[in-house]
């Protein structure tokens, strides 16, 4: 049975840890898995409200996901791969598919708001959840700026092509990029956003659900429209800078694929979060999929790949050059206002239902924990949050911050992998609404019988470490910066003041 580093327990047992001994047994308890399903939607004062359904979370992993490295990053990953650009996007979904896998499986058994940190922390211990976490936060956190730094883009090309009017260049882009020096419109969708989710996470699902609409149909109308320009001279050479290069692309997108992970955050919102989580992971995850490799495909058959360099807007711009008129590029620019908008929104939600989970469980303080009575909302954590975020995309290029996303989702998401394989050894007859394929088969080597379950998690986890290994150094320097902060703040702060400590010490007290 998987309790940590106490004696297998039953019944009232499993919520008491009992005392233990030495750094290391400390640093790797575990919370049971029973414990954090029966916490569930618990907060400081109130409770989160189950009101979201299959359709809902699946839109919240769509709303989290599609958009992002359509309209905004591309202009970066084309220039990396060329037309491979669209080989990148498979590498990133086949990646991500892996992952998704292992998260269908832990989101329907530990349906909770933490994801992958509540995930490990079940698994793989407290120290483990932390770093785990901590990437999360690094990850949400970052990408909210990373996906708001694109929305004044846009939103310059709305208003040129409506009002002939636009923003100042130095208060519509990042410092440093463009004689920018505060970007004025990130911060201002991430406070809108905020406004949003302060009033209940079921009307931000209605609103989500709108934009994710509006933008699915920006999307396919501008491959109705751009695939009149296709020249099919502009997919030669196909993969100019070698495998190389679409790797190097496949792991700047990859941020673009968090939309199933955002889904999981919503466990402790969820009407029956055990059959429906798991289906709005997959499903989510392969519309998006199709999406991307179907809009990149038409993108760089319509433009010569070397002039996506440095252009936050290619999508528009393609419009504009097929048609020979700015009714359409104003079209799709104002769809992509709101489709980027809406992963703003998904992706913010998510980050607050992660800190909300740490500060349960006493890693982070309790005001992030703290729920509104009346909206079932943690009020003061949405709003901290938002104020963060949109400062840091306000005064972060965006290149930096897509690529710090991308490693701290793929650390994430390889713990999810390792949590899986971990959770079937320790706990294989525990209850599962859904498996991952294999479980439950082996193979017969001569007296030795080997299960096959573990080969999917396993394959997930070293995508991801390949994925990882392509980033570049600058990445893995400001990621190895955030792991030491982050380890600081543990053993200064959470280590003695988690929930699952302070029991321990009163524990060893009473005796």
């Amino acid at each position: 049975m998987d309790q940590g580093t106490a004696p297998p327990a039953t019944g009232d047992d499993q919520s008491s840890p009992r005392p233990t001994a030495g750094l290391g047994a400390r640093l790797m308890r575990r919370k049971p898995v029973e414990r954090l399903v029966a916490e569930g939607g618990q907060g400081e004062g109130g409770s989160l409200r189950r009101s979201l359904g299959m359709w809902q979370l699946t839109m919240i992993s769509i709303g989290a996901t599609l958009g992002t490295g359509i309209f905004v990053v591309l202009g970066e990953a084309v220039p990396k791969a060329g037309p491979a650009v669209v080989v990148s996007f498979i590498l990133a979904g086949l990646t991500a598919l892996f992952s998704a896998l292992s998260y269908a499986e832990l989101a329907g058994t530990i349906p909770v708001s933490g994801s992958s940190y509540s995930y490990a922390y079940a698994t793989l211990g407290e120290i483990i959840a932390w770093v785990c976490g901590w990437c999360l936060i690094l990850e949400y956190g970052v990408s909210v700026a990373a996906v708001a730094v694109g929305w004044g883009e846009y939103l310059n090309e709305l208003l040129d092509g409506t009002i002939g009017v636009t923003i100042p260049a130095a208060l519509s882009n990042p410092p440093g990029e463009g004689g920018g020096w505060f970007n004025l419109p990130a911060l201002l969708v991430v406070l809108l956003c905020m406004a949003f989710l302060l009033g209940g996470a079921k009307e931000s699902a209605r609103a989500n659900t709108i934009m994710v609409g509006v933008k699915i149909v920006a999307l396919l109308l501008f491959c109705a429209v751009a695939f009149m320009g296709i020249r099919a001279g502009n997919y030669k050479p196909f993969m100019p800078l070698g495998l190389g290069g679409v790797s190097a692309a496949g792991a700047s997108l990859f941020f673009s694929y968090i939309g199933f992970d955002a889904a999981s955050t919503a466990g402790e919102e969820a009407k029956d979060p055990k059959k429906d989580l798991p289906k709005a992971i997959m499903l989510s995850l392969l519309i998006v999929t199709a999406i991307y490799v179907l809009v990149a495909a038409v993108a760089v058959g319509a433009m010569p790949w070397g002039d996506f360099e440095g252009s936050e807007a290619a999508l528009a711009g393609i419009m504009k050059d097929v048609t020979g008129q700015s009714f359409w590029a104003v079209l799709l620019a104002a769809g992509a206002v709101i489709a980027i908008a809406s992963v703003v929104l998904t992706v913010l939600y998510g980050q607050t239902r992660i800190l909300f989970a740490m500060s349960r469980d006493g890693l982070v303080p309790k005001t992030f924990s703290k729920v509104h009575e009346k909206t079932g909302v943690p009020r003061a954590n949405t709003v901290i949050v938002s104020v963060f975020c949109g400062l840091l995309a306000a005064a972060v290029p965006l290149g930096e911050l897509a690529n710090a996303t991308s490693i701290g989702t793929l650390f994430a998401f390889g713990l999810v992998n390792i949590a899986v394989i971990v959770l079937f050894f320790t706990r294989p007859d525990m209850k599962r609404s859904f498996k991952v394929p294999l479980f439950g088969v082996s193979i017969q080597l001569g007296s030795l019988r080997i299960p096959l379950a573990p080969v999917f998690p396993a394959i997930g986890f070293g995508f991801c470490v390949y994925m990882m290994l392509n980033l570049p150094g600058i990445t893995w320097q400001w990621f190895g910066g955030w792991m030491a902060v982050g380890l600081v703040i543990y053993f200064l702060y959470g280590k003695s003041r988690s929930r699952l400590a302070l029991e321990e010490t009163q524990v060893t007290l009473e005796k």
